[in-house]
């Protein structure tokens, strides 16, 4: 499947806005110290950049990204911060000098590289010896409440919704997957954790519209069905999700963070 990140607006309504909450404590468990020169590869709108600024006292930071839209957003925001600077480019082809950062993290973009052998290739070029490469992506198959909701109703409707599901599609999405990934990189002191992040939708319009964005997997499947099942659909996950008296939804959504050291 060749999903679409073309607009940064809808992004921020659908995982953005819950991927803000789990950048501080991703960026806090990495430990970093000050003055660093940060690369953050797929940056999206800038929400980990800006979490960086937040908590750490950053040299630079570097955004790259291959969306339009997603960097014309992240320099809107960033536009009085002479520290950050955002180039178009790819993971598997990083517009940087070799040796030039001393971190690059990655957040819910790992399992998105279709060549993560090269993309790591490139993380360990542009890093300095004992730098950190660090990620996070979401727990698809398990804890990313919103979108096990989404599929489990998808599969249990449509034959063909369940090769297109997350939890399989990205099988790297997993804690020993994604350690036996930097394993072959080569890289040392790995380790993980999870990061939980509550996910408080108002109503059930507050978590369904995003999904009709056509904006990543999900959304994306949600579009290309007849108007006829998509109501199905609809009707399926509002039947199944957990309602609390006052209308809201409360869920859970887990990512799975990874960090490691740079050998060269």
């Amino acid at each position: 499947m060749k999903d679409k990140w073309n607009n940064a607006n809808s992004y921020e309504s659908y995982v953005g806005r819950w991927s803000r909450l789990v950048a501080p404590r991703f960026i806090s468990w990495l430990k970093q110290s000050d003055d660093l020169t940060w690369l953050d590869v797929g940056c999206g709108t800038g929400a980990l950049c800006e979490t960086i600024f937040k908590l750490n006292r950053p040299k630079k930071i570097v955004g790259v990204e291959p969306s339009e839209s997603h960097i014309k957003f992240a320099i809107e925001n960033f536009r009085k911060n002479e520290r950050a600077s955002f180039l178009i480019g790819e993971a598997t082809n990083i517009p940087l000098m070799d040796n030039s950062v001393d971190a690059v993290v990655s957040g819910l973009v790992l399992n998105f590289i279709r060549d993560i052998k090269t993309a790591m290739s490139e993380f360990k070029r542009v890093c300095r010896n004992e730098g950190l490469l660090a990620g996070y992506v979401w727990d698809y198959s398990d804890r990313m409440e919103m979108m096990r909701y989404f599929w489990n109703a998808a599969v249990s409707l449509f034959e063909d919704a369940r090769s297109k599901d997350e939890g399989v599609r990205f099988p790297v999405c997993n804690e020993e997957r994604l350690k036996q990934l930097f394993q072959t990189e080569g890289l040392s002191d790995i380790e993980s954790v999870d990061i939980d992040v509550e996910t408080v939708f108002q109503n059930f319009d507050d978590f369904w519209n995003p999904f009709l964005s056509g904006l990543g997997p999900a959304p994306g499947y949600c579009l290309s069905l007849s108007e006829e099942d998509r109501r199905k659909l609809k009707q399926r996950i509002l039947e199944s999700l957990p309602f609390e008296s006052d209308g809201s939804i409360r869920l859970v959504a887990r990512a799975i963070a990874i960090k490691a050291k740079i050998i060269k």
